[in-house]
């Protein structure tokens, strides 16, 4: 059996986040492991700031959008008592921000949500499914439905 020893769980802001955390959460503490939380920006424009840059948290910004993104992270992350030095904002494309920052970081593991849909939906692809495919570690998929 493949012992995890750093986790990293992708956050979206979704009802579902829950979720997500908490099945993360408990991963983590069955392998004593170090948890980890990203959440990649990609709703608000930040036209000067190349894909890939780290958006720092201990600093307050005059971007109204972009406060309100840390402040919403932020406070996901105490309420997961996730150490600050664990926890990262990422400006860019998820799939791609994602699995690069956990082979950067040598992550263990990966935990996301997906809805896990069919047709359309699927052939457009999610986050979730890219990861799966490009990651270079194993993905754990926490099945989201509408009626939890």
């Amino acid at each position: 059996m493949h012992t995890y020893k750093k986790i990293l769980v992708a956050i979206d802001f979704s009802d579902y986040g829950n979720l997500v955390a908490n099945q993360a959460r408990f991963i983590t503490d069955t392998f004593q492991a170090e948890l980890h939380v990203i959440h990649v920006l990609d709703n608000i424009p930040m036209p000067d700031t190349p894909y890939g840059a780290l958006i720092t948290l201990d600093q307050p910004s005059k971007d109204l959008l972009l406060q309100a993104e840390k402040n919403k992270f932020t406070q996901i992350c105490d309420a997961m008592h996730i150490a600050p030095a664990n926890r990262w904002l990422i400006w860019g494309v998820p799939q791609e921000e994602i699995t690069r920052f956990a082979m950067q970081e040598k992550m263990d593991l990966i935990i996301v949500g997906s809805h896990g849909r069919h047709g359309l939906t699927a052939l457009l692809g999610s986050t979730a499914k890219n990861v799966i495919f490009h990651a270079e570690c194993d993905v754990m998929t926490v099945h989201l439905r509408d009626d939890q």
